[in-house]
């Protein structure tokens, strides 16, 4: 799964405005009050407080069940991770959240319970197994080179081909990190870190064979498209072979990690674990909410709208009918 994000949208937090009286005054003036009642009244409507309260229910439910299983180390080595990459701007980026460390390492809580949460549902099947099978490629070791300039990249191809040092070519010309490794990368068919492009053409590569001109383009934040151009020297392939009890552990990971992003999975474990913990919503215009993960209970809650709805008309059916029968008894008298 992705790693928690430093960020939270900006509402007015709904754990704020309950952890306040419904009639508390919020705002006086001559003849009028506006109170936290009036406040939740106005906000409770909008898609985006939904969503929070949607992410709040969701928290409580995780680490109710599941926070006992998220250690310490867990959450440290999280934070510590996220401060590093963030470095010196980390506590202004805090700040700008509306976070402390103590909130942000309680966010990062809510979000290792909620991956227990997943993962304690996880069952998996030889055929899920299989699957994973079809596209895995085990761990391969490539010399890469990666420029941004087409030209400059076909002439460092050709000095390769001709049988230049690789390794030193990678030191002087490349841009990828692994240069200062002398191009040394490694890598499977799972991997982010490099291009499918190159994946593709490396699976198929024997050892100390040196690929084509492989170009692999991505996109920057103002969608301006960004060209690279990689040559790639095997130098350690694997192949797997037609037994995947070798790989049975990875695949397993694999496949985890899969049902885990999955968004029907995802749904299914919070319905469950929605009706496990007796999650109700009091509130008529909030059960939307939750409909998505508790069919059942909206469509009882729905039902008891329409037994009320029923139940009024038939009431103002009857007080209608009481005054038909008054008013004609009054018009016979009057007659008489």
């Amino acid at each position: 799964m992705k790693k928690i994000k430093l960020a939270i949208i900006g509402l007015v937090s709904a754990a704020t405005l309950t952890a306040c009286s419904s009639g508390t005054d919020v705002v006086t003036m001559k003849g009028s009050t506006i109170t936290v009642d009036d406040i939740f009244q106005q906000v409770k409507t909008d898609d985006a407080v939904k969503q929070s309260i949607t992410q709040m229910i969701i928290n409580e439910v995780a680490v109710n069940a599941y926070g006992d299983k998220v250690e310490q180390k867990a959450i440290d080595k999280q934070f510590n991770e996220t401060k590093k990459q963030y470095g010196d701007a980390f506590a202004s980026v805090l700040e700008s959240n509306g976070m402390t460390e103590k909130t942000y390492k309680e966010n990062i809580k809510n979000y290792l319970a909620y991956e227990q949460m997943l993962k304690s549902h996880v069952d998996l099947s030889d055929a899920d197994l299989k699957e994973v099978w079809a596209d895995f490629h085990p761990e391969v070791e490539v010399q890469l080179i990666a420029i941004s300039d087409e030209e400059e990249a076909k002439k460092v191809h050709e000095s390769a081909k001709n049988g230049d040092d690789f390794a030193k070519l990678a030191e002087e010309n490349s841009n990828d990190a692994s240069a200062s490794e002398k191009g040394k990368v490694t890598f499977d068919s799972t991997s982010t870190t490099v291009p499918t492009e190159v994946k593709e053409a490396a699976f198929q590569m024997k050892d100390g064979d040196i690929s084509d001109v492989i170009k692999s383009t991505t996109y920057d934040q103002s969608y301006q498209e960004i060209n690279t151009f990689y040559i790639v020297k095997m130098v350690k392939q694997q192949d797997k072979g037609n037994d995947m009890k070798p790989f049975k552990k990875q695949l397993k990971e694999i496949a985890t990690n899969n049902k885990l992003a999955d968004q029907q999975f995802q749904f299914d474990v919070l319905s469950k674990e929605f009706k496990k913990a007796n999650v109700k919503i009091k509130d008529e215009d909030l059960t939307s909410i939750v409909a998505q993960f508790m069919p059942e209970e909206t469509e009882s809650t729905d039902s008891s709208a329409d037994d009320k709805t029923k139940e009024t008309n038939a009431t103002d059916s009857e007080e209608t009918e009481d005054t038909d029968a008054s008013e004609d008894k009054e018009t016979t008298d009057e007659t008489k």
